[in-house]
């Protein structure tokens, strides 16, 4: 059985940081691609990162590029989301998911996690 666990996430000043992790089980990890994607209160749910089984490529979304880096450790089986120079507009449930492509498409992914919380007061 899968399980894709996010943590990380919390309340934080603008202009501050967090580290977002997700931990993967049931799977095996280094042979699927893994992405972020963030949903704010009523709007869809965007891409926000992925990088590929063996982190040879990276793809971000125009939003977070330049503040945000995706890395994973296929040691421990998790990824990570480090999320610099927060934005109150960066506040949303942020998403991880496995998928045997990198994609920015979320009906790409096959599993996912949970979610965790991010907001960015001004």
């Amino acid at each position: 059985q899968v399980q894709l666990v996010e943590s990380g996430g919390g309340l934080v000043q603008a202009g501050g940081s967090l580290r977002l992790s997700c931990a993967a089980s049931g799977l095996t990890f280094s042979s699927y691609a893994m992405g972020w994607f963030r949903q704010a209160p009523g709007k869809e749910r965007k891409f926000v990162a992925a990088i590929t089984g063996r982190g040879h490529r990276i793809d971000y979304g125009d939003p977070v590029k330049g503040r945000f880096t995706i890395s994973r450790d296929n040691a421990k089986n998790k990824v990570y989301l480090q999320l610099n120079s927060l934005k109150p507009e960066d506040t949303a449930v942020y998403y991880c998911g496995a998928s045997m492509v990198i994609s920015a498409t979320q009906g790409e992914y096959k599993y996912w996690g949970q979610g965790t919380q991010v907001t960015v007061s001004s």
